[in-house]
Order: structure tokens, then C-alpha cells, then sequence
């Protein structure tokens, strides 16, 4: 031991730990996306895609305007142009190795050197293109642009073999939303791979991005009863430790319920009841445009909490949300009233919109009620609090696991929690 003479100093680490806050209105949507728009499709299948704006989302998916078939552009266009919130991850479950269908050989007019072919969802790598009978070469003979409509022109190349051509044949591949099932939502884990899918891969959410996820959805696949099942067991235990929330679409199709009175049998039989989860009957309507209701909801939510410090301890119920009408999800409006969301949806743990000079979302209990009353998980904003509260615990004091459980380590937590 040295032998001190003098006047020495020393430093005692920080007995208050700084919160790490978990990210309660984190969207995290399980979809599909025109992923052939992409250098790489299969490089954008059930991963989870991080994004913080309409430009990184449109790179990370592709974007085409067709919501029923492409569910994920739906939540980008909600998210980033109707509410306007981030992030959001998203989680494509359209695989162009399983869900494709084919293009029988076709010809199609070229004018002024360009040809359009009017299939939505081309495999580029699939595409096969022909001068009369002589094959053409991609980034040689042509070269091709995708139109906003998800459509793709054939550029011919004056320097290429199909200089001078008047028609072209073509055949190939498309991706066919119409073959993503609830089973692909749900997704699994392939035994001799690992390999997870559809929202098995919520669990990457943290580990590869650091961030908890906050509000799960799966717009207009929810309806279905497995998926909303599915979902509403995703929201317990993620990564063995976290809480998360689920928005949920009580079906509004005429397999469900087109009218308000129908809507508490519907919920039932989709078995949409846990703590943890939001219904929402109705989709919303921007001009033309039809979102779901989850979906609208979700960013609704998220917003919220971003103008209220990122804390999730105000409901979105009365809150404004920027559509024109409420709807059926084939576009259908439908006008309830207060006493109508009140007496068959908000007392049944249903939520909606009404139109109370503007929309408004309308409920807060959720899903569980009336069956559960307790305030803690009858209430939407109490139920996300204390999970948000949950995470953020965890990941704040994850640091101290393993750590000499003495007196000054407990002071230092219950400390830093007063403080909080």
C-alpha cells in the first residue's frame, strides 16, 4: 500500500442513473410492400425496417398507392402525410420467392422509344423483353422506369439491339399480394433454418435497432381472427422482458359488421379481448383515399405522445385526426353520432371516430373492457403508461444486473426513480 503525505482526491461514481426511456409510440406494422421497386427485394422480407420519414420508407419498401394490396404504404402515407409522426418500423411479409404470379407473354406498342407495361408488381430480374424474336438486355438494348401507379416503361436504348422497334414482347413475373394469407402475417420460425417470419420478427426489433417496440399493427389482415389473436399475444413478453400494445381492425366488411349494432358480436368472434389491445371499428377516409382504422389510430397514438414529452399518459380519444369521413372498408361512409360510438362501441371496448366539428377519435377503454374493469388495464392511456413505465425500468437499470445487491446500489434505484 502507498504511503500517502499530501492532499490526495477521489471520485465516486453518479449514485443517480440517467433514465433511458423506452419508445411507447413506436409503430411497429406487419404488412406487405411493392418490394420489386427495389435494387434488392429479398433483402426487404420479414426484416425490420427502420424509418423516419416518406423518403427513407419509400426507399426501404417501395410505395405504390394501392393500400388494400399494399398495406405498409398505408401506414407510411398515414404516419408521414396524414398525422405526421416517426419513426415507425416496418416488417414486409411479401415474398417475391413465394408470392408471385406469372406474366403470360405479351406485346405491348412502343412510341417515341418507350413502352408501358401495365402490370403492377414487376419482378425486374424476371422480366423477360423481345425485339420480334431476339432477346433484349437490361442496361444495354433498355432500361426501365417505374411510374407512380407502380407500373414500369421499357426505355428503348438507341445504342441497343432494340433501336428502331415499334412493339416488344414481353413475359416474366409479378408479385401477388392477393397470396400473402393470415398465415404469412402471423409468420413462424423454419426449424432447419432459424429463419423468422411475418411478426416472429418483432422479436428482432430491439436487438438490432435498440428500440422497444410501442404499438403493434397489422392493417386490414387484423380483422382476421388468427392475426388479431396473434397479435394480441405479441404484445406480452417480447424479448422475454417488454410490453407492448396492438391496434386492432374490428372487421367492417359484410363478413363482419357494416353496422354499428353488429359490432360487439363481431368483436367476440374475433376474439379481440386482451388488456393490451385497441379496437377500432370503422376505416377513415381522406378525400378518395380509405385507411384503416388501426392504422390511423397507431399514428394518431404516436403523435399524442410526441407532443406530450414522449410520455404515454394522454389518451387519443378527442383528439383530432385529419380525415374527411368515416367508412366501411369498401369505402362506404358511415355518420354515427356520440350517443351511438357511446352506447354500442365505447361500452362494448370498442373505439371509432365521430364528427364533432372535425373527427375526433372516440374511446378510451380498452379491448378487455367490459369484462375487465380494473382501472389499470380498462383504461388505453393507464395500460400504456405502465407498460412504457415497465420498459423504461428495465432499460434504465439493465446496467446494475449482476451488481452487489447492497445498500447503496438499492438507495441509487429508488433514488433515481424519486427523481424520475
Amino acid at each position: 500500500m502507498a504511503y500517502k503525505h499530501g492532499v490526495y482526491t477521489s471520485e465516486v461514481e453518479t449514485s443517480l442513473v440517467a433514465p433511458v426511456n423506452g419508445t411507447a409510440g413506436l409503430i411497429v406494422a406487419v404488412g406487405t410492400a411493392p418490394v420489386n421497386m427495389l435494387a434488392n427485394p429479398a433483402a426487404a422480407v420479414n426484416k425490420p425496417m427502420l424509418v423516419n420519414n416518406y423518403k427513407e420508407a419509400v426507399e426501404a419498401v417501395g410505395y405504390v398507392g394501392d393500400f388494400e394490396k399494399y398495406t405498409l404504404c398505408e401506414c407510411i402515407s398515414a404516419a408521414f402525410s396524414v398525422v405526421g409522426v416517426a419513426p415507425m418500423v416496418l416488417i414486409n411479409v411479401l415474398d417475391p420467392e413465394k408470392h408471385t404470379t406469372d406474366i403470360e407473354e405479351t406485346t405491348i406498342q412502343v412510341n417515341d422509344g418507350v413502352a408501358k407495361l401495365e402490370k403492377v408488381g414487376v419482378l425486374l430480374n424476371e422480366l423477360v423483353v423481345k425485339k420480334e424474336a431476339e432477346p433484349l438486355e437490361a442496361g444495354t438494348d433498355y432500361t426501365t422506369v417505374w411510374n407512380t401507379d407502380g407500373t414500369v416503361n421499357i426505355v428503348i436504348l438507341s445504342t441497343g439491339a432494340g433501336n428502331g422497334a415499334t412493339q416488344l414482347t414481353v413475359s416474366g413475373k409479378t408479385l401477388d399480394p392477393s397470396k400473402v394469407t393470415a398465415e404469412d402475417i402471423v409468420g413462424g420460425v423454419d426449424v432447419s433454418s432459424g429463419k423468422e417470419t411475418g411478426m416472429e420478427v418483432i422479436r428482432q426489433v430491439y436487438p438490432m435497432l435498440g428500440m422497444t417496440p410501442g404499438i403493434l399493427i397489422a392493417p386490414r389482415y387484423s380483422m382476421e381472427a388468427t392475426v388479431a389473436a396473434a397479435l394480441q399475444a405479441k404484445t406480452k413478453s417480447i424479448n422475454s422482458v417488454f410490453s407492448a400494445v396492438c391496434i386492432v381492425d374490428i372487421n367492417c366488411t359484410e363478413e363482419g359488421a357494416e353496422r354499428y349494432t353488429d359490432v360487439k358480436a363481431t368483436k367476440e368472434e374475433q376474439t379481440v379481448s386482451d388488456t393490451h389491445a385497441y379496437a377500432v371499428w370503422l376505416y377513415g377516409k381522406v378525400g378518395e383515399t380509405v385507411y384503416s382504422g388501426s392504422t390511423l389510430a397507431a399514428a394518431l397514438t404516436a403523435y399524442t405522445d410526441a407532443v406530450n414529452d414522449d410520455t404515454p399518459n394522454v389518451s387519443p380519444s378527442n383528439k383530432t385526426i385529419a380525415i374527411s369521413a368515416m367508412c366501411l372498408a369498401d369505402g362506404t361512409e358511415v355518420l354515427l353520432d356520440q350517443q351511438q360510438a357511446n352506447d354500442l362501441l365505447n361500452a362494448n371496448g370498442v373505439i371509432t371516430a365521430i364528427n364533432a366539428n372535425g373527427y375526433k377519435a372516440w374511446g378510451n377503454n380498452t379491448a378487455a373492457y367490459p369484462g375487465i374493469s380494473d382501472p389499470k388495464d380498462r383504461w388505453f392511456s393507464v395500460r400504456r403508461f405502465l407498460t412504457w413505465a415497465a420498459n423504461t425500468f428495465i432499460l434504465t437499470y439493465f446496467q446494475k444486473v449482476d451488481s452487489p445487491a447492497n445498500k447503496r446500489l438499492i438507495e441509487a434505484i429508488v433514488d433515481s426513480e424519486n427523481v424520475r
